[in-house]
């Protein structure tokens, strides 16, 4: 066990002057430190691979069932592949350092950087503020999120309203990928790997707490406003799995990712129920 750092006048948490001195980091013996780990290695994980498919530009777009990975959309620049631009044009060839997904990919690292759960998910596990119940964290002092950077964290009900933009534009890729290689209508596995992606992320955006906080936060008389008090209680469900929500579309997303990048690539061929 390592020692106590030094007391500080200002120090604050486990450490201050009004705690009681107990030099070890903390007394427990089982494996506290194994949640922080698993958390931090399945953030890290998505992170890598997300930025790694936002870059390589390469099996994002598959023609024949216009398939378009949500990493890439939506794709509005001149060099994005013909067909995958749903929107249209926007803007010319990109450099190789900016992202096909550049609209909206500041926007999504933002909702998700600033939501409550994942705020509590890295101050434990990277931040170790504090590691595990009972379990001294390494900093003397603690100023909330009240200076900057933390200060940002505050901007996460405005990333909630860019959140319902582009999962309505998830929705329409979703819906657009339902075409046959040979025009019209078509039906494969890809559709509902595209629709369970789709709808767990408004099962995630809804559950937020600041939609939450949007239908129903400010009411003072529930009974004079019986249809929003309704969509409050429903909201208020749903933001119980919004942890749960938080981690499976992490794994959604890149799944999603993965089986169009192998689709458009011809690794594999799309299962196909009407075409």
């Amino acid at each position: 066990m390592s020692a106590a750092p030094t007391v500080t006048p200002s120090g604050s948490g486990v450490f201050a002057r009004t705690r009681a001195r107990i030099t070890a980091r903390t007394l427990r013996t089982d494996r506290w430190w194994l949640p922080p780990l698993l958390t931090t290695l399945g953030l890290a994980a998505f992170v890598g691979y997300a930025t790694v498919r936002s870059f390589v530009r390469t099996a994002y777009w598959v023609p024949e069932y216009h398939y378009l990975t949500p990493f890439y959309s939506p794709c509005v620049s001149a060099s994005c592949v013909p067909g995958s631009s749903h929107f249209g044009v926007w803007v010319g060839e990109l450099p190789m350092w900016i992202p096909l997904g550049f609209v909206v990919l500041p926007f999504l690292l933002g909702f998700r950087l600033t939501c409550y759960y994942y705020r509590k998910a890295y101050y434990r596990s990277v931040w170790l503020s504090p590691p595990a119940c009972a379990v001294a964290e390494p900093h003397t002092s603690y100023s909330g999120e009240t200076r900057l950077p933390l200060i940002i964290q505050n901007t996460h009900r405005y990333f909630f309203y860019f959140a319902l933009v582009v999962t309505l534009v998830n929705s329409y890729d979703a819906i657009t990928a339902f075409h046959g290689a040979s025009g019209g209508f078509g039906f494969g596995l890809g559709n509902l790997v595209l629709l369970i992606n789709v709808t767990l992320l408004w099962g995630y955006t809804l559950s937020c707490h600041s939609c939450r906080h949007i239908v129903g936060g400010r009411l003072k008389n529930f009974s004079a406003h019986p249809v929003r008090y309704w969509y409050w209680t429903q909201i208020s469900k749903l933001n119980t799995r919004h942890m749960a929500l938080a981690w499976t579309t992490l794994g959604t997303l890149a799944f999603t990712d993965f089986y169009v990048m192998l689709v458009a690539s011809d690794t594999i061929s799309d299962l196909r129920f009407i075409d």
